[in-house]
C-alpha cells in the first residue's frame, strides 16, 4: 500500500514519539527560497489547467534490500507541457527539484520556469523532496512522454539548489545541466566559511543605517536587564504585545533575531524588508525613544499592526518545519552561529556537542556532520567539481546570507560561478517585475544563454550520433 508523503511523515514520527517533543527554536536558519514568517501568495492548482499533478509510487529505501524498504508511498510530481515542443523534437525538459517544503509554494516562487518555459519550448516538471527518488520519477517522466532524448536540465533553489548540482554529479545520464540558486554546498562543518551567516546580516544592517545597527545591537542588553527584575518577563511581553506570556527573555530575542535574518535574506525579493526595519526603528511613533520601544517598532513595521505578536510562529510544528528539523538534525548539518565579527548580535557560537544532544532528545539520533562532505567530496570542492563536475551554474547574491556558503569563483569553463554584488537569496529565480534591477535581468538573461548552449550540445551530439 502505498501512503502520501504527509501521511507517511506523520507515522514515522508517531513512531519515534518517545523521544519527539515539540519544535524548539534553534539557530539552524531556515533555507528556502520564501518566508517563514510573512504571509506569501500561493498558486491553486485547480484554477490552473495547465498544471497536471500526479504521485508516483516510490521505494521507501533505494539502498537496502530489507522487506520493509520496498513498502512505498506517494512521491508527487506536477507538469505543465503548455510551451513543450514535443519528444518529436527532443524538446528540453526542466525540472525543478523541490526544496524542504510542500511543492505548492514553488509553484508561485518559481517564476524563472513559467517565464523561461516558452523561450526554451521546455516541458516544466516540478518535483516534491527527495534527492534519490528524484532519478526514478524523471525516468518515469521521460517514459510515459515517450521523450527519450529530450534533455534534462534540473533547478533547484537553496537547499534545492544543493539538491540539483549534487544530483548532476551524480546521475549525469539523467541530467545534462543543473542551475543552482543560492546553495550554500559549502556550509557544513569540514568546510565551514571563514564569515558566518550572521555577518552578512550585520553588514546589510549596517550599510543601512549606522544607527539602527546599534539599536538592535544595544537592545539585547537591554532585554537581558529588563527580564532580571522580578517582573521583567511580564514587562516585556506587554512591551511587545506577545499572544502568550513569556517564559524565557530567550524566546524574544529569537523572535527578532529571526525577523532580522528573514529581512536581509529575502530583501527585494519583493519588498525591501531591511530599509522597512530600520526606518521604524529609526523614527519610532508618538517620539518614543526607549531601545525596546525602537525595537517594537520594527516589530509592528515587518508584520503590521496586530493585537498581539506570536513569538512562536518561527518553530511551528507544521510538516514543512518537521522534515527539515529531522535533516538538519541527521545529514543537513549547518553549523551557523553567532560568532564575535557578527556584531550586531551577542555571541554564541555553533556548539556541536549542545546540537548532537539536542538531536537525540528530539528524534533519538545522532546527526552526521561529516557524511555529506565524504560523500560529496567537498572538502576539495574545485577539484571534484574540476574533475567530474560539468554543466552547473552556481548563482548567488552576495546581499544573502547563506552566500557565504556558496560556490563563489568559476571552476571551470563549464561550471561557473554567476554572482551579483546586491542579490538576495534565490532572487534570479524569482518571477520577472517591471522593476527588477537592470542587474538581475542581466544575470537571468546570462543563465538562460547558458542553459541554451547546453541543450544546443546535446542536441548536435544527437545529430552527430544519427539519434535524432
Amino acid at each position: 500500500m502505498s501512503l502520501p508523503f504527509t501521511i507517511l511523515l506523520a507515522l514515522v514520527f508517531s513512531i519515534l514519539s518517545p523521544c519527539f517533543v515539540s519544535l524548539t527554536h534553534s539557530k539552524v536558519a531556515r533555507l528556502g527560497i520564501s518566508p517563514a514568517t510573512r504571509p506569501t501568495e500561493t498558486v491553486d492548482a485547480s484554477d490552473n489547467s495547465d498544471l497536471k499533478f500526479f504521485y508516483y509510487d516510490q521505494n521507501l529505501d533505494h539502498f537496502t534490500f530489507t522487506p520493509e524498504s520496498y513498502q512505498t508511498f506517494q512521491q508527487r510530481y506536477i507538469i505543465n507541457a503548455k510551451h513543450w515542443a514535443g519528444s518529436k523534437a527532443n524538446a528540453p525538459i526542466l525540472a525543478f527539484l523541490g526544496e524542504e517544503a510542500s511543492i505548492e509554494a514553488d509553484l508561485y516562487d518559481v517564476g524563472f520556469f513559467q517565464d523561461s518555459g516558452p523561450r526554451l519550448k521546455a516541458l516544466l516538471v516540478y518535483i516534491e523532496h527527495k534527492l534519490w527518488q528524484t532519478a526514478a520519477i524523471l525516468v518515469h517522466v521521460k517514459e510515459k512522454y515517450s521523450a527519450k532524448h529530450s534533455p534534462i536540465i534540473v533547478v533547484g533553489a537553496s537547499y534545492g539548489g544543493m539538491l540539483a548540482a549534487w544530483f548532476r554529479l551524480k546521475y549525469p545520464h539523467i541530467a545534462v545541466g543543473a542551475l543552482a540558486s543560492s546553495a550554500p554546498l559549502l556550509y557544513f562543518e569540514d568546510t565551514r566559511p571563514k564569515f558566518g551567516y550572521y555577518h552578512i546580516i550585520t553588514k546589510v544592517f549596517k550599510e543601512t543605517s549606522e544607527k539602527c545597527y546599534k539599536t538592535i545591537r544595544q537592545s539585547w542588553e537591554e532585554i537581558d536587564r529588563v527580564a532580571a527584575k522580578s517582573n521583567g518577563l511580564l514587562i516585556l511581553s506587554k512591551k511587545f504585545k506577545t499572544c502568550a506570556p513569556l517564559s524565557r527573555s530567550f524566546d524574544i530575542k529569537d523572535f527578532l533575531d529571526s525577523i532580522y535574518a528573514e529581512a536581509v535574506q529575502f530583501n527585494g525579493n519583493p519588498g525591501y524588508w531591511v530599509d522597512t526595519l530600520c526606518n521604524a526603528i529609526n523614527n519610532p511613533p508618538n517620539r518614543k525613544n526607549h531601545v525596546l520601544d525602537r525595537i517594537f517598532a520594527g516589530v509592528v513595521a515587518y508584520f503590521g499592526n496586530q493585537s498581539c505578536y506570536d513569538t512562536d510562529l518561527v518553530i511551528q510544528p507544521s510538516n514543512n518545519a518537521i522534515a527539515w528539523s529531522w535533516q538538519s538534525c541527521s545529514e543537513i548539518v549547518m553549523p551557523i552561529g553567532h560568532d564575535k565579527q557578527d556584531t550586531m548580535f551577542q555571541t554564541a557560537p555553533f556548539n556541536m556537542t549542545s546540537f548532537i544532544d539536542d538531536c537525540k532528545s528530539k528524534y533519538c539520533v545522532s546527526p552526521r556532520p561529516h557524511w555529506i562532505t565524504a560523500y560529496f567530496g567537498i572538502q576539495d570542492v574545485k577539484l571534484i567539481l574540476r574533475r567530474f563536475g560539468r554543466n552547473i551554474i552556481f548563482s548567488n547574491g552576495l546581499a544573502d546570507p547563506y552566500s557565504v556558503g556558496g560556490v563563489l569563483e568559476n571552476v571551470s569553463d563549464t561550471v561557473v560561478a554567476i554572482t551579483t554584488l546586491n542579490g538576495t537569496h534565490c532572487q534570479d529565480l524569482s518571477s520577472r517585475r517591471k522593476d527588477d534591477p537592470k542587474w538581475l535581468v542581466m544575470q537571468r538573461e546570462k543563465e538562460i544563454k547558458i542553459i541554451e548552449s547546453w541543450i544546443s550540445t546535446y542536441q548536435n551530439d544527437l545529430r552527430g550520433l544519427n539519434m535524432s
